[in-house]
């Protein structure tokens, strides 16, 4: 089933306007949501109450407002409001191109796929054949939906992929997180080395890894959905414990667990076979 675009788009690449569509690159249905109800099954709605006197206030009754200091706000009406967001012209315009390792991951926020709308599939891939044969990124002003976004344009196979990126200003400085800098130990970093190399894998295979409380929260739901009970199992306290580096270390390396790589596709056979169960890790930024 093919993707449907989110939203349209142009980008403009020096005196070329390359028209494109937006699609997400997450699929949100895959999602397990839970809704509020009330005890006799009915569905809740939400409602806003003034804080003066508890009463509910109707939308037509609502306004918008800025706390500019604390308790005092300044309000706006729907027509101020547009005045303050830039028109969502959904244009792309390209501002300069830097090579694609300069960006740090902290400035992702979200992705988008780009594909070329109809008549751009030509200027599309010239931009994307450019982009990977230079290996550069293009750095972007992107207006959309009342605000103007900061975005990368980068190749991915085929295909050029939009990455909407934060202001460095929306930013908290490293300086900040308390790190305790300290002198790390040859021998401790020799064994931490060994452990690495015991699990290193040559290439990222994200299809390895399940979302497996995903997939226990379906189980359990499905039973739920039967007509059984869920039992809740005990909390269990875990306690903090002092280990010896070192000792910890040497025990790691000795647990030689391999890497997990992606198994051989083999014959099929009259005996069962084995198979590995993967553990969940996380990236982020």
């Amino acid at each position: 089933m093919a993707a449907r675009a989110m939203s349209s788009g142009a980008i403009s690449f020096g005196l070329v306007s390359i028209p494109c569509k937006l699609f997400a690159t997450a699929d949100t249905s895959k999602a397990v949501r839970f809704n509020y109800l009330s005890k006799d099954g009915s569905r809740l709605r939400q409602q806003y109450i003034r804080a003066s006197d508890g009463e509910i206030v109707d939308r037509g009754d609502r306004v918008q407002g800025y706390e500019f200091t604390k308790g005092r706000y300044v309000t706006f009406t729907e027509e101020e409001l547009k005045a303050l967001h830039v028109d969502a012209t959904n244009a792309i315009d390209i501002e300069e191109f830097i090579p694609i390792e300069e960006v740090e991951r902290i400035y992702i926020e979200r992705v988008y796929y780009l594909g070329p709308d109809r008549g751009a599939a030509r200027p599309y891939h010239l931009l994307r054949a450019a982009l990977a044969k230079t290996g550069r990124a293009a750095l972007a002003r992107y207006a959309a939906r009342g605000k103007k976004h900061l975005v990368l344009l980068r190749p991915l196979g085929d295909a050029l992929v939009m990455e909407q990126l934060k202001h460095a200003d929306e930013l908290r400085a490293i300086d900040e997180v308390p790190l305790d800098v300290c002198e790390v130990n040859e021998a401790e970093l020799g064994l931490a080395i060994q452990i690495i190399d015991q699990r290193v894998n040559g290439k990222f295979e994200p299809e390895k890894y399940k979302d497996e409380v995903r997939e226990r929260m379906l189980a359990l739901i499905q039973q739920k959905v039967d007509g059984q009970e869920i039992a809740v199992a005990p909390e269990e306290r875990h306690e903090a414990k002092i280990i010896d580096l070192m000792e910890a270390l040497k025990a790691s390396v000795g647990d030689r667990k391999p890497a997990r790589r992606s198994a051989p596709k083999k014959r099929a056979s009259k005996t069962a076979s084995v198979a590995a169960i993967p553990a969940k890790r996380r990236a982020q930024g």
